[in-house]
């Protein structure tokens, strides 16, 4: 074993999800109407997301007897006494899925204890793996990546999201929204947060930040931007973006001054 995780665990785990990701894929075109379900006003889901789970959730149990499981789809018990906890968004990016938008992706984390120690997010249509390992780095396709050197937000491109929920304040967005119109380079609204976070990691993207998030949203994003040597942090400079549902991932350069706008435009809303 190497920092928790055997190199065996982490090539099965790759393995699976570009699995699953193909079978995403050869579903493209195959789901209808009546296949879809709304879980919220901007939030869908689809017989393709459970199946996806559904496949991922028994090879990653046999990889690590005794493991529990954080799911977007709850496909399986998510209770469970182990040490080590897989966090998985089957499909990240549905709605872009369902609409034939090429930018979604499977995302899967390995959690020791409190701390994520693995991370893969399989980018399906652009056939472009993502991961990292706690201390080692992160790739795309194996190919050792890094954040942008990006230094002033009037060079930067950055992205977020949008909440899921229709009683979300939206005031607060709007205000950000408007200060990095003003004063960023460019700004994107790309509709998959592990892909946004990987952008991050490998200098697409100089940073991306977003609220009212979940874990498997961003789990293995994390990792992989950490290890590339970003910054990641919540809304308020700390590492509690798990619980706080929110987080900003950058190439570090300028965080503070990401954090500041971000609150200011929360304070004043």
């Amino acid at each position: 074993m190497d920092n928790g995780v055997s190199s065996e665990i982490i090539s099965k785990a790759i393995q699976i999800v570009k699995e699953v990701g193909n079978y995403i894929k050869g579903e493209l075109e195959k789901v209808q109407a009546g296949d879809i379900e709304e879980k919220e006003l901007n939030s869908l889901v689809s017989y393709v997301d459970k199946t996806a789970e559904e496949k991922l959730v028994p090879v990653l149990a046999d990889l690590i007897p005794g493991c529990s499981f954080i799911t977007e789809e709850g496909t399986v018990e998510q209770a469970g006494a182990g040490d080590y906890q897989w966090i998985i968004d089957p499909l990240d990016g549905t709605t872009n899925f369902l609409h034939q938008i090429p930018y979604f992706a499977v995302s899967v984390a390995l959690r020791q204890g409190d701390e994520v120690v693995f991370g893969v997010v399989y980018n399906i249509m652009q056939d472009e793996c993502f991961h990292a390992q706690k201390g080692k780095g992160a790739f795309m396709n194996d190919r050792k990546i890094s954040v942008s050197k990006t230094d002033r937000l009037d060079r930067a491109i950055l992205a977020t999201g949008f909440p899921y929920s229709n009683e979300e304040n939206t005031d607060p967005l709007i205000e950000c929204v408007r200060y990095w119109i003003k004063n960023a380079r460019g700004i994107r609204r790309l509709g998959a947060a592990a892909l946004d976070l990987c952008f991050v990691a490998c200098g697409r993207l100089d940073f991306y930040y977003e609220t009212t998030i979940n874990i498997w949203d961003i789990a293995a994003g994390v990792i992989i931007v950490e290890e590339a040597g970003g910054r990641i942090t919540d809304f308020y400079g700390g590492d509690d973006y798990f619980d706080k549902k929110m987080v900003i991932g950058s190439n570090g350069q300028f965080h503070d001054e990401i954090k500041s706008v971000i609150n200011n435009c929360y304070n004043q809303a």
